[in-house]
Formats: structure tokens, sequence, C-alpha cells
């Protein structure tokens, strides 16, 4: 197993971490978990970078990879929307598209490797997880909300909580474009 392919599997182990750090009940858990996910979100800009630069693609890092980062998003997607940070029915609209989206791609590539074909991830794709990759950590940081109140004050809070939705709906919105965007650049795998 190469270096890219090692980072993937350090991301998908990150992740339960990451999950049961934010769920533990002190003040910092938050911070420390959004660390984690940071940790994570870098394996996966190092891992394609490695694997391109020193000729180490793989098609298991290929299939490896995409669910590293599916693993990493619905695991904070889930933490948020199950911790009350965000309205719960903007945030399962949100969770709903950003799974639905993420299963229907998932059923692409498996049509498409049962046809020998391996579908990489594209820029549009790509875009979207560098999005989702700030929305839903500084959104792990609204669990925060009496540290960030007494330390700072409310009305930035306030502030910090709508920009942390809006995220979140700029993201649901790339993850809609880009999956139309995939869609249409593979409906050969249909034919």
């Amino acid at each position: 197993m190469n270096l890219p392919n090692k980072l993937s599997l350090l991301r998908i182990i990150l992740v339960p971490v990451m999950a049961i750090v934010f769920l533990l009940d002190f003040a910092y858990a938050p911070l420390i978990a959004v660390g984690i996910f940071i940790i994570a979100a870098l394996t996966d800009f190092f891992d394609g970078r490695i694997a391109r630069k020193y000729n180490m693609v793989t098609d298991l890092g290929k299939l490896l990879d995409p669910i590293a980062d599916k693993l990493l998003i619905l695991f904070a997607l889930f933490l948020v929307v199950d911790a009350g940070l965000i309205p719960f029915g903007y945030g399962a609209f949100c969770g709903g598209i950003i799974i639905g989206r993420e299963l229907l791609i998932s059923g692409v590539r498996q049509i498409a490797a049962g046809k020998g074909l391996i579908i990489q991830a594209n820029i549009y794709g790509k875009i979207k997880t560098f999005v989702q990759d700030i929305a839903l950590p500084f959104t792990m940081l609204l669990k925060m909300q009496d540290t960030i109140v007494n330390g700072i004050s409310q009305t930035f809070f306030d502030v910090y909580q709508i920009v942390c939705w809006s995220l979140l709906g700029i993201a649901t919105l790339l993850t809609i474009i880009s999956g139309i965007i995939y869609l249409v650049q593979n409906k050969s795998v249909f034919a």
C-alpha cells in the first residue's frame, strides 16, 4: 500500500476519533474535534498531490479517497444536526441533499466499476468538498456557544451563526451543481 492510500486510510480512522471527541462533555471538545477534522481534510489534499506528483495513482486510491471524503463530511454533518447547531428543517434539507448526492454518485461509480471503469472525482466535486470542509468545522464550533458568548459577545456569536448557516447553504448548492455536472460528464456509464 502506497503513501497516498495510507493517508486515505488515516482519514477514515480519524473520522470516528473526531466524532467521539466532539461528543465529549467539556468546553473545548468541539475545538479539538475541529482540529482533527482539519488534519483529516489535509490528508485529502496531500494524498492526491503525492499520488499525482509521484505517479502513485492506483485504482484502490481512486475508490478509497472519495469514500474517506464522504465519511468525513457525513459524520460532521450528522454531528452538527444531532447537536442542534443548525435549525432542524434546514439541517435535514441540506443533509438530505448532501447524502442523496453522495449515494447517487456512489451508485454511478458502482455501475461504472461493474463495466470495468474507475471514475475519479472531478474539479467540481473537489470545490464542493472544499466548501464543505470550511462550512462543517465552522458549524461544529457553534457548540462552544457559551465560551464564545462569554469570551467575545452574543452579537459576535449571532453573526458567526448566520455565517455558518450561509456557508452550509452554499455547500449544499455546490453539492447540487457538482452532482448534475458529474452525471452529465458520465452519462456514457448509463448507455
